[in-house]
């Protein structure tokens, strides 16, 4: 059984954590529509993610306000795909729960009189964005169907 924080308790998650969340509950919720279940619970989800229901239901609600899934209010109330799993990249996912950049600069400036201090970041800059975009490249090339599909075979 699965049990949701407690009074004043916080349900967190990793950041990388997320997305991979995300795009499980995708994945079921696709698999579920392939088996005629256009529509599960969040508990229905957290149950084949194996975590709090608090978690996904924050993970959908990212996903819902990036248009990837929908909520349904009152009798069979739950989510459903936003639009086909063919048309959702991992991408969309990383853009809708992981509003993080990839990789982050000091938090403070660095001391700019030494000398790798003053340089450090412009040229971080550079090899971050650089492989962002790879990051970017490789998960639009992904869709929820091509991960369902993997998952499958």
């Amino acid at each position: 059984m699965l049990l949701g924080p407690g009074v004043g308790e916080t349900v967190t998650v990793a950041a990388n954590s997320r997305v991979t969340i995300a795009a499980h509950a995708l994945a079921w919720l696709e698999l579920a529509r392939r088996r005629g279940r256009a529509v599960l619970t969040s508990e229905e989800v957290a149950a084949s993610v194996n975590t709090n229901p608090v978690i996904v239901r924050r993970s959908l609600g990212d996903l819902q306000r990036a248009g990837l899934v929908t909520a349904r209010r009152g009798n069979g109330a739950g989510f459903a795909l936003g639009r086909p799993a063919a048309e959702i990249t991992l991408l969309d996912v990383w853009l809708a729960v992981s509003p993080e950049p990839l990789l982050a600069l000091h938090h403070s400036e660095p001391n700019l009189e030494c000398p790798v201090g003053r340089g450090i970041r412009p040229v971080l800059t550079d090899v971050y964005d650089e492989a962002t975009g790879a990051f970017r490249a490789t998960l639009a090339r992904t869709t929820v169907n091509d991960v369902l599909e993997r998952i499958l075979t």
